[in-house]
């Protein structure tokens, strides 16, 4: 129900790299998280609906047209998701070629109001900045991207250097249903 977070930076440095010149993948698996939310408003010409979580936060999610359910929401109405999201980091060898992709897809569920939408980007981003004493890692990235985190492994940490390059992978899966019952 949130925007993909970028946790997994902090734990891309449990990889155990050598070099840049071997190919390191690391599978940073996120949890599964389920949340009830109330539509407390709807965006119906850009698809965008507006929940309020049990936490009181606010989040707007995008209903992709597949989901034909859609034009029977309405305000006051209980939407459940149950999230799960990802993320692959693959350290690059010198010269391989960048990464940009973002593929999106959504799959109703015949005769119950709910469906799955999903979402995987790859970037290829370069590591900028490394401070040993935090721990920390900045990435930057296409389209201004620039990320900065907290880096729990401090020996991992120092298996990469700036200017290296790393695929990152973020995958997310959300299954929404409509509750009927409010």
């Amino acid at each position: 129900m949130t925007r993909i977070s970028m946790y997994g930076a902090a734990a891309m440095m449990t990889l155990t790299a050598g070099s840049a010149a071997a190919q390191v993948s690391k599978t940073i698996p996120g949890e599964t998280k389920v949340v009830t939310a109330t539509v407390e408003a709807i965006e119906r010409g850009t698809r965008q609906v507006t929940v309020k979580k049990p936490d009181g936060q606010y989040d707007v999610l995008y209903i992709p047209t597949s989901i034909k359910r859609f034009d029977t929401l309405k305000i006051g109405d209980t939407i459940k998701a149950r999230y799960y999201e990802n993320l692959v980091l693959n350290l690059k060898a010198p010269g391989e070629k960048d990464v940009d992709t973002n593929t999106r897809g959504a799959v109703r569920t015949e005769d119950r109001p709910s469906g799955t939408v999903s979402h995987q980007q790859t970037i290829t981003a370069t590591i900028t900045a490394i401070d040993p004493n935090t721990p920390s890692i900045t990435f930057t990235g296409p389209r201004g991207w620039t990320y900065s985190s907290r880096v729990e492994d401090r020996k991992a940490l120092a298996k990469v250097k700036v200017g290296d390059r790393v695929d990152l992978t973020w995958t997310e899966a959300m299954v929404l249903s409509i509750d009927d019952t409010k």
